[in-house]
Formats: C-alpha cells, sequence, structure tokens
C-alpha cells in the first residue's frame, strides 16, 4: 500500500508543509509518485519518518538525524538500541525533575524557605518534609504544630544547616554515652536526653516534658523513627526512650 502526503501527515500528527521540507532536504523522499505526480509513502517511508519524528522529540536536529538514519552500519536493532538508552536517560531526567517539583510543592505548603537545591544540599537523602502531610494530620489542631509551622516559615539555609549540624553532633555525643555503657538513668544520657528537649524548644515548639515523653514513645512504637535513631546506633531509639522518661521523672 501507499499513503498521500495528506494521509501520512495525518497519521503522525505533522503538518504537510513539514512532509514536503522533509522531502525538500532529502531526509525522507517518498518512494513513489502517483500518476498525477503526487507524493505516495509506502510502509518503509512511514518507518523512517517514525525514526525521524522519535529523534526529534529528543531535541536533535535534522542534519543530525540525517547521519543517525543513514548510518550505513546501523541496522534497526541498532536504532532501537540507541533509541532505548536516549529514552532510558530522558525519563530519569525527566523524573528528576518531576523529583525537584514535588519538593518545591512540599516546601511551600510547610513553609520552608528553601529552594529545592538548598534543600538538597542540606539534607542530602533525607527530606524534611517527609511525613508533612501525616504531621499536619495529627497534629495540625495543636498550638505547638501552629508554633512550629511560624517558626519554621522563616528559616534560611543558614538555619537548617545549623540544625542539622547540631543534631549530628548531638548524635555523636549519645553514641559514645551508649559507647562507654552509660545506662539511660546515667547523669550524661539524661542530659543529653534534656538537650534533646531543649533543641525541639530552641527550633520548633515548647516542648513540655509530658510532650516530650510523648514523642519517646513514638520514637520506639513507629518503625521509621526507630529506623531513623537505630543508625545512628544499635539500640539507640530504646535508650533514648528511657532517658527521656527518666530526665522528665527527674524534672518533675
Amino acid at each position: 500500500m501507499s499513503y498521500s502526503v495528506g494521509q501520512v501527515a495525518a497519521f503522525a500528527h505533522v503538518t504537510v508543509r513539514t512532509l514536503h521540507h522533509y522531502d525538500e532536504i532529502g531526509l525522507l523522499s517518498p518512494s513513489g509518485r502517483s500518476h498525477a505526480g503526487h507524493r505516495r509513502y509506502d510502509d518503509a517511508d512511514l518507518d523512517r519518518l517514525q525514526q525521524i519524528l522519535f529523534y526529534r522529540e529528543l531535541g536533535f536536529p535534522l542534519d543530525q538525524v540525517a547521519v543517525l538514519l543513514d548510518d550505513p552500519d546501523a541496522d534497526p536493532r541498532e536504532h532501537l538500541r540507541r533509541q532505548h538508552e536516549l529514552l532510558t536517560t530522558r525519563i530519569a531526567e525527566l523524573q528528576k525533575m518531576a523529583e525537584a517539583v514535588e519538593h518545591a510543592m512540599e516546601a511551600k505548603k510547610m513553609g520552608i524557605n528553601l529552594t529545592p537545591e538548598e534543600k538538597f544540599e542540606v539534607f542530602g537523602d533525607h527530606d524534611p518534609d517527609q511525613y508533612a502531610e501525616e504531621a499536619e494530620q495529627r497534629w495540625g489542631g495543636t498550638e505547638a504544630y501552629r508554633e512550629s509551622q511560624r517558626r519554621t516559615a522563616q528559616y534560611t539555609k543558614a538555619d537548617w544547616q545549623r540544625i542539622k549540624d547540631e543534631a549530628a553532633e548531638w548524635g555523636a555525643r549519645y553514641q559514645a554515652v551508649m559507647s562507654d555503657g552509660e545506662p539511660p538513668t546515667g547523669e550524661r544520657a539524661m542530659d543529653l536526653a534534656e538537650e534533646h528537649r531543649q533543641q525541639i524548644v530552641r527550633w520548633h515548639y515548647e516542648c513540655t516534658y509530658e510532650i516530650h515523653r510523648c514523642l519517646a514513645d513514638m520514637y520506639v512504637s513507629d518503625e521509621r523513627f526507630k529506623a531513623y535513631f537505630d543508625a545512628m546506633a544499635p539500640g539507640l531509639a530504646e535508650h533514648l526512650h528511657d532517658a527521656i522518661h527518666a530526665n522528665a521523672a527527674r524534672r518533675a
């Protein structure tokens, strides 16, 4: 079978003028002509057009497309392999773009004053907004949540970096306490539990001892929090839980 230029334009969602241009520059010349001299395209021409449009979609200029398609050493399987590689790369790039947009949307929602690039630079693989929706559902009606929202809305990249550094330094000292065999009821452990509470007060909201106890319970009951603390040192979540409760009892 053969097809008219109008039919091919409709199949491929291109204009007749585009097909005429491809013919004029030798990129896609129809294999036949009608008795009246009109262009007629066969199945091989349609296959070539499909290849042209694919490479164009990926941003290749027409002269490079011609080189690729007219490569005497390339067979159809080679084109498919090349297209698969290009598509895989394009998909990865689009996924990164989508992730950046998602982070930007969450940042807007949470009021965190960081660009997506700054977030990745400060937090690495850890997304500070990962549980934002869940947090809003669980605590959105509390004054502590509203206070945290008000404060964090003003934080800069430098502020978030300081929060991260403080947490890392605190974690290193807590690991040392555990390595030394200090029990959760020991002075050093309880002092670090108090310091943990004060960090929350300083950066987020007024964390009472009762609230701190509730957080401690969540650190061991919620596998995500438990995994976070235990990644610092095995058993740290449970140790911190007991230290927080001991500190609260000490301060009562």
